[in-house]
């Protein structure tokens, strides 16, 4: 008994010490909840993409009809209108329409993961060795970025998936090969003002090499605003993704993808209207959740933006 009592008054002297050393950063970190908070809207895209990653990783266990994604068809239930059994209806080859809209959402988060992922490594990585270094190297990379980011992403995407082929991993190549210079761009013009700064200085004074300065000391300052922008980023990436998919460039069927479950709804509106309809409220759903999302991570990392 001693011995437990003892212990929880260590625990609670090393937590008040904690707590005192770091009373700043919690109540910045208070703080910027609070603004969080105060953004309705916000908490409305937190909830729905809380609600998408749950469909996402629990969907194949209570989809009523999971072998309607794998080429299952149906020639007796086809075009059935949303009623019990089939809420979303059936499409031309009496699949349930809406065991593939949930059974898509896992498909639409993970490429968009990995989109996201790549173009941000990439441009990380671009963005801080031209911002650091300068000179003919960061001309080179920043001009090669102005060249990327004067060539339409989605047309760029296109071009590249023409080449490759059709399939959902070679559009999520393809997004991602054109997604990363807008990263570049945004690393590039914080890194190049942080380099002068006195704290990157006396890393350089004790010899502290280019590559620890820059990922140890300089890109943690500027975390935030990638956070930010990735969060908007996701939805259209998403919503790339599916574009894609409409062209008939991305996801393959039997494959249920949103953009490919528009595409082909599309030819049977407007009598078969639930086709379509609902694979494009879900990537609404989706877009507009991550965009809520990103404006109240914005308000939380710089108040100021919403003067």
């Amino acid at each position: 008994m001693a011995h437990a009592t003892a212990t929880r008054s260590l625990q609670s002297a090393f937590l008040g010490r904690w707590q005192q050393e770091n009373a700043a950063s919690l109540e910045e970190a208070r703080r910027a909840l609070y603004r969080f908070v105060q953004n309705r809207l916000s908490l409305v895209g937190l909830g729905l993409i809380l609600a998408l990653v749950v469909v996402a990783l629990t969907g194949p266990l209570w989809a009523p009809y999971p072998a309607d994604a794998t080429g299952a068809i149906h020639a007796a239930d086809r075009f059935l209108s949303p009623q019990p059994g089939h809420l979303f209806g059936t499409d031309e080859l009496g699949r349930d329409v809406f065991s593939r809209v949930v059974l898509a959402t896992r498909l639409a988060l993970v490429s968009g993961l990995i989109i996201l992922a790549v173009a941000i490594s990439i441009g990380v990585t671009v963005g801080s060795i031209a911002g650091y270094f300068g000179g003919w190297l960061g001309e080179s990379l920043m001009r090669v970025t102005d060249m990327m980011l004067a060539i339409p992403g989605i047309f760029l995407a296109l071009a590249i998936t023409a080449a490759m082929g059709p399939g959902i991993i070679h559009a999520i190549m393809a997004l991602s090969v054109t997604w990363w210079p807008g990263y570049a761009r945004l690393v590039q013009g914080q890194v190049q003002a942080a380099r002068e700064q006195d704290y990157v200085e006396a890393q350089r004074s004790i010899g502290a090499r280019p590559g620890r300065i820059i990922f140890l000391h300089i890109l943690p300052n500027m975390i935030s605003s990638v956070i930010v922008k990735a969060s908007m980023d996701f939805g259209f990436a998403i919503l790339s993704l599916a574009s894609l998919g409409f062209i008939g460039v991305g996801a393959q069927p039997p494959t249920p993808e949103w953009g490919e479950m528009i595409s082909y709804g599309r030819q049977f509106l407007p009598q078969f209207w639930w086709y379509s309809t609902f694979p494009g409220l879900a990537m609404f759903v989706a877009v507009f959740g991550f965009s809520m999302l990103g404006d109240g991570l914005r308000d939380v990392f710089d108040p100021k933006s919403r003067i």
